[in-house]
C-alpha cells in the first residue's frame, strides 16, 4: 500500500491539541497543497486565511458562539455544548477556507481544498478537524463585516474551517465503515 492510500485511511479528525504552534513551514506546506485542489474549470476560486494568533481565534470563535445563539438551532446550539463553547478546540492554527458568494461550484472547489489541507497535515504529523460550523459566519447578515475583518476578497463569504496542531489526545481508531454506499454496475 503506497503512503498517499495509508493517509487517507488512517487520518482522523482531532479535537484536543497541544499547545505547541504549527511550524511556519508546514503551514506553508499544507496551505500551498491546498492551492492544488482541483476546481471546476480550473477557477481556483477558494481564499485560505490562516490565523495562529489566539486573540483571533477566540474572536472568531465568539463570533460563530453569537451567530449559533441567535440563530435558534437546536442542532447547531448542540455542537456548542459538545464543544463546550469553543468551536475550534483550542486548535494553535486555524484556517479560514472561504468560497465565491456567485459560483455554484465554490463550494465544491473549496471542499477538494479542504481535504488536501487536512491529508497533508496528517502527512506531516499535525492533527486537524474539518469545521463546518464557520459557514454560519458566510450566511450571516454581519457576513460582509466578519470577511473584511479576516482580509477576504470582496466577493467571497467564509465558508469551513480547518483547526491545525498537535494531537493531545492520542491514538484515534476508524469508526467502523459504513456497508451498502457502493454499487459497481
Amino acid at each position: 500500500m503506497n503512503d498517499v492510500i495509508k493517509t487517507i485511511l488512517a487520518r482522523r479528525s482531532v479535537r484536543a491539541f497541544k499547545d505547541k504552534q504549527v511550524k511556519e513551514e508546514d503551514l506553508d506546506t499544507i496551505l500551498e497543497c491546498a492551492s492544488y485542489a482541483p476546481s471546476a474549470m480550473n477557477t481556483q476560486n477558494w481564499h485560505f486565511t490562516a490565523i495562529r494568533n489566539p486573540a483571533i481565534i477566540e474572536k472568531v470563535n465568539s463570533w460563530i458562539v453569537t451567530e449559533i445563539k441567535e440563530s435558534g438551532n437546536p442542532n447547531l446550539e448542540g455542537i456548542l455544548e459538545r464543544a463546550d463553547g469553543k468551536v475550534f478546540r483550542n486548535a494553535p492554527c486555524v484556517i479560514v477556507v472561504s468560497t465565491e458568494k456567485q459560483d455554484r461550484f465554490s463550494v465544491i472547489n473549496a471542499s477538494a481544498a479542504t481535504q488536501n489541507m487536512l491529508l497533508a497535515a496528517d502527512s506531516l504529523g499535525i492533527g486537524s478537524c474539518w469545521i463546518g460550523t464557520v459557514g454560519i459566519l458566510g450566511t450571516s447578515k454581519r457576513a460582509d463585516e466578519y470577511a473584511s475583518e479576516l482580509k477576504i476578497p470582496k466577493g467571497y463569504v467564509p465558508f469551513f474551517g480547518v483547526t491545525l496542531g498537535y494531537n493531545a489526545s492520542g491514538s484515534l481508531e476508524a469508526p467502523p465503515r459504513e456497508k451498502g454506499v457502493v454499487t459497481i454496475i
